[in-house]
């Protein structure tokens, strides 16, 4: 992992000085910003590898900080931090980059898997990447530099190399859906659901997209399938009992 410095953004205090003590383990330089004009005060005065961005901030939100970071400083990779798992604008956010998202209240373990992966993204060779693990980082990668027809392309050939695999559609969903045609993104989220129908992803990109409102994070990751499936029958519990 390339030891790049970090910027955090959060305008609560006790969260800047858990991320910072949180990232102490992997040696890599913090530092923090209580609000976005002071974050890109910070930008112009250092470089930065990587950016964890609160977007409900006081004054500049973090949604404006991440245009003028994309304007000025379109290599910097962007960590979304989320309270309660929604943000208003998920797809834009994605549309300028960012494809990573923690949640608040969230673990030590939790931010650095999460910085550890985004950075080890970045040394991925495409040309060379065959395995299904490496395509899905790859395509996630071109994400981030908003080349987004080739992490179509990279995503496609994830499933090639394992049609049996949910994430890769759900992926594929949420890249037609930064595109804006919601109704083949659906098709994706639920092709991911028909290979396994207890991946929380897809069911929280359909949920979404076919609501009214359409608020909430684009889910990408896997997470734990024994979590996964305790979830959906914790659901069909409560359906029964009602």
């Amino acid at each position: 992992m390339q030891k790049k410095s970090i910027l955090v953004v959060d305008d609560e205090k006790n969260i800047r000085l858990t991320l910072s003590r949180c990232l102490e383990p992997l040696g890599l330089v913090v530092e923090t910003a209580i609000n976005g004009e002071e974050a890109l005060q910070k930008l112009e005065e250092n470089e930065f590898g990587l950016l964890l961005l609160d977007l409900k901030m006081p004054g500049m939100d973090g949604m404006e900080v991440l245009h003028q970071v994309r304007q000025k400083w379109p290599q910097i990779i962007v960590i979304i931090i989320t309270a309660h798992g929604t943000i208003d604008s998920a797809v834009e956010a994605m549309k300028l980059g960012a494809v990573d998202f923690i949640q608040k209240p969230f673990s030590p373990k939790e931010i650095r898997e999460i910085v550890t992966q985004a950075l080890e993204r970045e040394s991925l060779n495409a040309d060379e990447a065959v395995e299904y693990e490496e395509l899905i980082d790859i395509s996630k990668r071109y994400i981030i530099e908003r080349r987004f027809s080739d992490a179509r392309e990279m995503t496609q050939k994830a499933i090639a190399k394992d049609p049996e695999q949910p994430e890769a559609y759900n992926l594929l969903g949420a890249l037609f859906e930064i595109d804006g045609d919601t109704i083949e993104a659906q098709k994706f989220y639920r092709a991911a659901l028909d290979i396994d129908p207890t991946f929380k992803p897809a069911w929280s990109n359909l949920e979404r997209v076919t609501s009214w409102h359409k608020y909430g994070k684009i889910e990408l990751e896997k997470v734990d399938k024994n979590i996964e499936r305790k979830e959906m029958t914790d659901k069909e519990d409560s359906k029964d009992a009602r």
